[in-house]
């Protein structure tokens, strides 16, 4: 029997600090390996068939970070978007960023709807990058837009609330990935993973490579994912 690629894969890219570090090296480095890591592993799950990707890569807490530290971090995320457009062009590749924009530059918001404009109409795959991103936060904005909209409380179900998330129009993740050894989701799509299936590696995020991602995909494949049922379809 042919086992179901996930449609919607995220991602807690964790580890690229602790990579420097174990080498000698500034933590940028990691970050900066860790994004051509990301860029392959989005090739690959283009390759494989996922629908869309999530990578969590700059959360809502990461601001508390040394100001240098975030420094480097934006100024790595402005060159990579300028630097990938046709890497997503010729791809087919589908990019969106989820997160509070308020915190961003206006350069880099700028740079951000520009490439989401570019790229609207690509239909490969979808790579969302969680950028001053927070599920709680993002469920608080949620909340706010349906009072400014006024909404009818008795309209309100999940696919309507689903509908002012961030992640409007992208499934639910099927599966969550995260690297470096720790359990936990860390604030990542707390609304959107309630039936997600979790695979935790050791691995540092710069070391994932696309033949663990592929593990991580046959570890899913593996297993039974009933939703609440039993076998059968029978609660």
């Amino acid at each position: 029997m042919k086992r179901a690629i996930p449609r919607h894969i995220g991602i807690i890219m964790d580890g690229n600090g602790r990579w420097a570090e174990m080498r000698g090296l500034p933590r940028f480095e990691g970050h900066k390996r860790g994004v051509e890591r990301a860029r392959e592993i989005i090739d690959a799950a283009g390759t494989v068939g996922v629908d869309a990707v999530s990578l969590y890569a700059f959360s809502i807490e990461n601001w508390k970070r040394p100001e240098d530290e975030i420094k480097v971090i934006m100024g790595l995320l402005e060159s990579t978007l300028k630097n990938q457009l046709e890497s997503f062009m010729n791809g087919g590749v589908r990019f969106r960023v989820i997160g509070n924009r308020e915190r961003l530059s206006p350069n880099i918001r700028e740079i951000i709807e520009l490439t989401e404009q570019a790229t609207a109409a690509n239909r490969r795959l979808t790579a969302q990058f969680a950028i001053s991103y927070g599920g709680r936060d993002e469920i608080i904005r949620a909340v706010k837009r349906a009072l400014r909209e006024r909404l009818d409380p008795e309209r309100l179900d999940d696919a309507l609330f689903s509908d002012l998330l961030d992640t409007a129009g992208i499934p639910d993740p099927d599966l969550i990935i995260r690297t470096s050894g720790e359990q936990r989701i860390s604030n990542f799509l707390t609304w959107q993973s309630a039936y997600a299936e979790f695979f935790f590696t050791d691995t540092l995020w710069p070391d994932f490579t696309p033949e663990e991602f592929l593990e991580a995909i046959h570890d899913f494949q593996m297993r039974d994912r009933r939703f609440g049922k039993v076998k059968g379809g029978v609660r």
